[in-house]
């Protein structure tokens, strides 16, 4: 199998792990005695809901309703209502689902079941601003914080305290129901509490670190928000409240399985797989640099494993926004490295974004080859400085060697591969 095959073959096998239709079937809990509401919001709802609609018992009662981004829907179900919404900032849409959903868990009683699908993406998708905050504010936040380096971690903290509902919200609003939470990761550390910032799971974030994530960006919010912030009363429920006695978390899947099923894969076809890390975090430029110097060090000296050797690794990377280019993390490490590999021979990566979306385009990643400067050079392309512009899209859009999936109906974060033959 060919460089280019294998990596986007390894890059699929990685997204076919993460499958709703594989994943939820086996973590359904059994039917309550009463009501099953379904709920949910993330880049992966939709394709959740069809998989509870599928293997639901046909004389068990079912209704509920998804939110999910423009263009992940899967038509229409007969039982869950799926509505579309913006992301990566929020809009009335998702807004109004998010009010919805409040209502629909609220009233239900001891013998019912409140069935929660959630996945990446969800912060955005279920954005009901707090009370005394309008959705302008949450826009104009969510800019800030996604151009400013922060990471995902930090953003959420943000968003969990500015919301009617994340930051365990909902589950208060479901509660005496049974909650069952299926969870989708895609964050490092497959931490519930930070997935689509944790709607049905307490929060161990205070308002004070809410404050110190936007003092340390330097973001000066609106004054509505800096007054919640600054309001004891707005703090999200902690670990310990009653609302969570009878609420259970399933991750039923993460970027450790995806990687896992990458590996198998080139093993397979005569590469040692090794894998880095699940959630690596850090400036994707920054990133790249260091996975060309690892990637130089089994070329050149074997280690930690001989060529033919293939460097696997998740996580979600940062970008800190200063130019006025196009570009999604995953690209931006991919020229990263690129530039810092300056056209060494026998080396090839792939990196891209799981659900399908890097960044805000309609682009999953990208291919580099040792070749990918040379012909860059040839379109008139300086790839330092679309760099510098956070261009790295139309870098690889002229190369022809960005990797478009359309929407995977999943999300399990990034996947980067850098392939090392010997010489």
């Amino acid at each position: 199998m060919k460089e280019r095959q294998l990596l986007r073959a390894m890059f699929e096998a990685a997204i076919a792990a993460a499958s709703p239709d594989k994943a939820v079937p086996a973590n359904l809990p059994p039917p309550p005695a009463g009501r099953t509401i379904v709920v949910g919001a993330g880049k992966a709802a939709a394709s959740m809901a069809r998989a509870v609609e599928a293997h639901w018992p046909d004389d068990k009662a079912l209704s509920g309703l998804v939110v999910t981004r423009y263009g992940h829907g899967v038509g229409r179900l007969k039982r869950i209502e799926v509505v579309e919404a913006a992301h990566p900032i929020p809009d009335a849409a998702g807004q109004n689902a998010a009010r919805r959903i409040l209502d629909l868990v609220r009233g239900l009683g001891s013998d019912d079941l409140a069935l929660c699908l959630i996945s990446g993406g969800g912060s955005a998708l279920l954005s009901l601003p707090a009370p005394g905050i309008t959705l302008d504010d949450k826009q104009a936040l969510n800019k800030a914080l996604l151009r400013s380096g922060a990471n995902i971690n930090e953003i959420n903290c943000v968003r969990k305290h500015l919301s009617a509902i994340k930051g365990g919200r909902l589950a208060v609003a479901a509660a005496p129901a049974r909650i069952v939470s299926l969870i989708i990761s895609d964050v490092p550390g497959d931490d519930p509490s930070v997935i689509a910032s944790g709607p049905t799971t307490p929060d161990a974030t205070t308002l004070e670190d809410a404050r110190a994530v936007l003092r340390r960006y330097g973001i000066v919010p609106p004054p509505s928000v800096q007054s919640l912030l600054d309001d004891s009363k707005s703090e999200t429920p902690k670990p310990g409240d009653p609302a969570f006695t009878r609420s259970e978390t399933r991750i039923i899947a993460a970027p450790q399985a995806s990687l896992m099923a990458a590996a198998e894969l080139a093993g397979r076809a005569g590469y040692c797989p090794l894998i880095l890390g699940d959630a690596l975090e850090g400036e994707a430029k920054e990133v790249g640099k260091v996975m060309a110097g690892i990637a130089r060090q089994v070329a050149v000296h074997g280690q930690p494993a001989p060529a033919p050797c293939v460097l696997i690794s998740g996580g979600e990377t940062t970008v800190t926004v200063g130019g006025a280019g196009k570009g999604g993390r995953n690209v931006e490490f991919l020229l990263s490295l690129a530039v810092e590999l300056d056209g060494r021979p026998r080396i090839y990566a792939i990196a891209g974004d799981t659900d399908g979306t890097d960044g805000a385009e309609e682009v999953a990643g990208a291919i580099v080859t040792p070749g990918s400067l040379a012909r860059a050079s040839q379109f008139g392309l300086n790839a330092r400085a679309l760099l510098a512009d956070n261009d790295a899209h139309n870098f690889f859009r002229a190369l022809g060697d960005q990797v478009i999936t359309g929407p995977t109906l999943t999300n399990v974060n990034d996947f980067r591969a850098v392939l090392i033959n010997p010489e």
